[in-house]
């Protein structure tokens, strides 16, 4: 009996740019800019404006919800940090260092998404000088 194997899957074309992306990801960085700095706005008014961080983290690991979202948040923001460098060196991307550190100072939900467009910006870049396809 003759054996059939799978037909290959064609390789995959180049990745076309969306612009519309890159505007998604700046609004998303806008509200994750915005919205954890009201709330970080409210810990300051009801426990000093002297941003006390270890009251913070206490609060941050309170109770098994608080707990569940901070260990979510620090793993998938190393990860994605990680993952952010490499990209950055590969498509050779400009002002990392900026990202990282509004991503401590602002942010990871700022940090993040601003990363993202900046990076739909430099693969359209890299597409209309004819370099990288993305992916």
């Amino acid at each position: 009996m003759e054996r059939m194997t799978p037909p290959t899957p064609p390789a995959p074309g180049p990745i076309r740019p969306q612009p519309w992306l890159a505007w998604l990801y700046l609004a998303l960085a806008v509200a994750g800019g915005g919205l954890p700095w009201l709330a970080n706005l409210d810990y300051m008014r009801q426990y000093g404006a002297s941003f006390d961080i270890k009251v913070f983290v206490a609060l941050a690991n309170a109770n098994p919800a608080a707990q569940s979202l901070s260990r979510d948040l620090l793993i998938g923001a190393s990860a994605f940090t990680v993952w952010m460098v490499i990209e950055s060196r590969r498509l050779a991307m400009r002002h990392l260092w900026l990202v990282l550190l509004s991503s401590v100072t602002i942010a990871f939900a700022f940090a993040a998404p601003l990363f993202l467009c900046l990076r739909e910006r430099r693969l359209a870049e890299l597409a209309r000088e004819g370099g990288v396809s993305g992916g």
